[in-house]
């Protein structure tokens, strides 16, 4: 006949010295500071993120309605009222292109560092500089390609303003989407090609779908990354009051740009709407990311 082992028992069960009852005064004390050390980092932390979140919260949604999110933008920022739909639908086609452009380049890139490159000498050179473009000031980017296209063609576009955050998010892209790859046991890689895969096919069915969750969190921090940026929107893309779907003619706007437009003027209106602005944006980076976290995770039992 088998006796069951109460769960406060088991927990106790082990050598005396490895209990917490069985730590010496010096070490419980030590052990109690160390917590309460770490638990005011997290308030120190968390604070400051809290009181951001409130005041958004709490400013914007006294100006945020329907108008305001379908509307086109005030001409005048001395005038009150709504309208912020052009930076809305800009902020979602330059994103998205950006995203478009950078998000394939990075894994690209990130696959051949980890399956083909390795230590090789171009190899390190691409890592290098990845790591040397993570820490470029954004406006470093912004006037880059202000330079490059804007200068150039003579026109401020929304696709200018796309390959200037494409420049932000690749270097992030790489570099995360790497890391994941390198979690992916090499046992997998080698009973695929054991079976007579080859390594590209290997890598397309066997390496990605076992990274596939981790390179979606490193394309969303990246994407995130890029649909707060200000500096290299205000130089490329110009300024519109009315939606312009075409990314590759004509200024555009989007929702960084008009917050810091709207917030440097002294009046009340401009500043009300760069306060539904900054909300506007938190929802939409909020939404996606939840949404494409509930994809991974769907993808990823399937997986399984």
């Amino acid at each position: 006949m088998t006796t069951t082992v109460p769960p406060a028992e088991r927990a106790d069960a082990g050598p005396p010295s490895l209990r917490p009852s069985g730590l010496a005064p010096r070490r419980r004390i030590i052990n109690r500071v160390a917590q309460v050390l770490i638990t005011l980092a997290l308030v120190v932390a968390v604070v400051p993120l809290a009181w951001v979140t409130i005041a958004v919260l709490a400013r914007g949604f006294q100006i945020l309605s329907w108008q305001f999110l379908t509307e086109d933008i005030p001409n005048s920022y001395r005038r009150h009222g709504p309208g912020m739909a052009p930076a809305i639908v800009g902020t979602f086609l330059i994103t998205g292109m950006a995203a478009l452009m950078a998000v394939p380049l990075g894994v690209f890139g990130a696959i051949y560092l980890n399956e083909y490159g390795k230590q090789k000498p171009l190899a390190q050179v691409i890592r290098t500089m990845a790591d040397v473009m993570t820490g470029v000031p954004s406006i470093v980017m912004g006037l880059f390609i202000y330079t490059v296209v804007v200068v150039v063609t003579g026109e401020k576009t929304g696709f200018a303003g796309s390959l200037a955050l494409a420049c932000l998010m690749l270097p992030i892209v790489i570099r995360s989407s790497e890391e994941i790859l390198r979690l992916v046991p090499d046992d997998l890689r080698q009973a695929s090609l054991a079976l007579g895969a080859r390594q590209w096919r290997t890598i397309l069915t066997v390496v990605l779908p076992a990274a596939i969750s981790g390179i979606t969190s490193g394309a969303l921090l990246a994407i995130a990354r890029a649909a707060g940026e200000t500096a290299p929107l205000v130089a490329t893309i110009g300024i519109t009051f009315a939606v312009n779907p075409n990314l590759f003619s004509g200024q555009n706007t989007a929702l960084p740009a008009q917050i810091f437009r709207n917030a440097s003027q002294p009046f009340e209106g401009a500043q009300e709407r760069a306060w539904g602005a900054a909300l506007t944006l938190v929802v939409i980076v909020f939404v996606f990311t939840v949404l494409a976290r509930v994809v991974v995770s769907r993808f990823a039992i399937k997986e399984r």
